[in-house]
């Protein structure tokens, strides 16, 4: 059930690196966050779309080294549409997302600490209600295990490469824009 020893490690010092890296870019600061929903500050997407890139990248190169494993979770549309809209109001009413609010804390923030303490009250009333709610949310219906590349019929480097190509045309577009915004403030 439980993957060896050696692979809880890694993934416990993938997850404390991926926490350094989210404090060292900024992103568990509440005013980038407030930015980033008010349309300002873009810095969260790119953190985490880098992260995406990158994690998708690098578990499907080391895949056939058996190193790392992928866990399927079934496509259920209920379970996507009701936990995005619990995200979304946690995201809303603490002002972090999940690991942004975790990496706060390790910055000793108390308004994040309330937080992580209302996500860990939630989980365990999620484990307390997951049989009757199981229930419920099946009713939506559910595709199964399946993946993109799955469902299309194409090679997972495929869509690999285009998210790298996204990534890359992003942060582009994105540089650009911002020189383009510096010159206009030089010039007024």
């Amino acid at each position: 059930m439980f993957d060896p020893i050696w692979k809880l490690a890694l993934g416990l010092f993938t997850g404390i690196l991926f926490g350094v890296l989210l404090q060292k870019g900024r992103v568990a600061k509440y005013q980038v966050i407030l930015g980033q929903f008010l349309l300002k500050d873009w810095t969260v997407v790119k953190i985490m779309g880098m992260a995406v890139v990158v994690g998708a990248a690098g578990i499907y190169a080391i895949l056939p080294t058996q190193t790392v494993s992928l866990h399927l979770k079934p496509l259920a549309w209920g379970g996507i549409i009701f936990g995005g809209l619990f995200f979304g109001f946690g995201m809303a009413i603490f002002g972090y997302c999940p690991g942004t609010g975790v990496a706060a804390c390790g910055e000793g923030r108390k308004d994040a600490f309330a937080g992580v303490i209302g996500m860990l009250m939630g989980a365990g009333i999620y484990v307390i209600a997951f049989p009757p709610l199981t229930a419920f949310l099946k009713r939506f219906g559910s595709e199964g295990k399946v993946t993109l590349p799955q469902i299309t019929g194409t090679s997972p480097w495929l869509w690999i490469i285009s998210l790298i190509l996204v990534a890359v045309v992003t942060v582009i577009f994105s540089s650009r824009n911002r020189h383009e915004m510096r010159t206009k403030q030089m010039t007024s």
